[in-house]
């Protein structure tokens, strides 16, 4: 299988280019020649790109930036992959995209399904909810995979803000109640190779979760990550209303991944697990 990846560098894209199975090439292209502010120039990559499938793994992912900027993230998030899903379509490849948790209103404590109501909260969920609605409209064979709580052992995430804040101070505070799953990029990118393939292979189109188990609290995460890598930081829990930020984040960000299963046969995977490759690939995992 021939794949065009669009981005290079992000952490799903990063772990696609390293987990590639023998048998798949795939092609990357970064912002100088896939820049997501220039959709028209992303659809043209598509049309010419020699390939069997397309992954768009490039999006704006600043969510407190897109408040105030949300005409730019909206072409980044939702101009572009539909651009890129319409040109896709018209050569009969299937497409891939990731979009986000943030689509919904985050309220409750049942796992969000894929046919749910959508009603984003913030900016950043408006922008991504448009990328999902255009790449539906562009007819073509496409998955949309919605993820959270993306942590890898590059780029910005929260592992890493965690590890750094761990040796830098005695206690850190943590909200709690905000539920989600941590999401290995790894995992991602697995599902997204597996997807693709299927696609390629005649596998419906659809809208599907993947999200790390069991669910957890961005403070019993933060606690994991000191637990693995041997930290002394004591980990306080307090209320979103303690550390308020410019975009309103879900307070259950808990996500269903049964049709996922169903269709792909992908299970959701074991964050914790997860964790522990990261921390080992950052030379940062507490000796057994």
């Amino acid at each position: 299988m021939r794949l065009l990846l669009i981005g290079r560098t992000g952490q799903v894209a990063t772990e696609i280019l390293r987990r590639a199975p023998s048998g798949v090439t795939v092609t990357a292209l970064g912002r100088d020649q896939a820049d997501l502010m220039d959709p028209e120039a992303c659809a043209r990559a598509v049309t010419r790109a020699e390939c069997d499938a397309v992954v768009n793994a490039a999006a704006w992912t600043a969510v407190d930036r897109a408040e105030s900027e949300e005409p730019a993230a909206r072409v980044v998030n939702g101009e572009a992959p539909a651009a890129m899903a319409r040109a896709a379509a018209r050569r009969g490849l299937p497409f891939v995209h990731i979009s986000t948790d943030y689509v919904f209103d985050g309220t409750g404590t049942r796992p969000f399904r894929p046919e749910d109501p959508v009603a984003p909260q913030n900016a950043y969920g408006r922008t991504k909810l448009s990328g999902e609605e255009g790449v539906r409209a562009a007819g073509g064979p496409h998955v949309i995979l919605r993820t959270s709580w993306v942590f890898s052992s590059h780029g910005a995430n929260f592992v890493k803000t965690m590890l750094r804040l761990g040796r830098e101070r005695a206690e850190i505070n943590v909200v709690d109640d905000q539920i989600g799953g941590p999401t290995p990029a790894a995992a991602i990118a697995d599902a997204c190779l597996t997807v693709a393939a299927g696609l390629v292979g005649g596998a419906p189109s659809g809208t599907h979760h993947l999200a790390g188990a069991p669910a957890v609290s961005w403070a019993d995460f933060a606690a994991a990550v000191m637990e693995e890598a041997a930290l002394p930081c004591q980990i306080n829990p307090i209320p979103s209303s303690a550390y308020p930020t410019p975009a309103t984040r879900p307070a259950n960000s808990r996500m269903d991944g049964t049709s996922l299963r169903r269709d792909f046969g992908i299970d959701p995977p074991d964050w914790r697990a997860g964790l522990r490759e990261v921390l080992r690939d950052l030379d940062a995992l507490a000796p057994a």
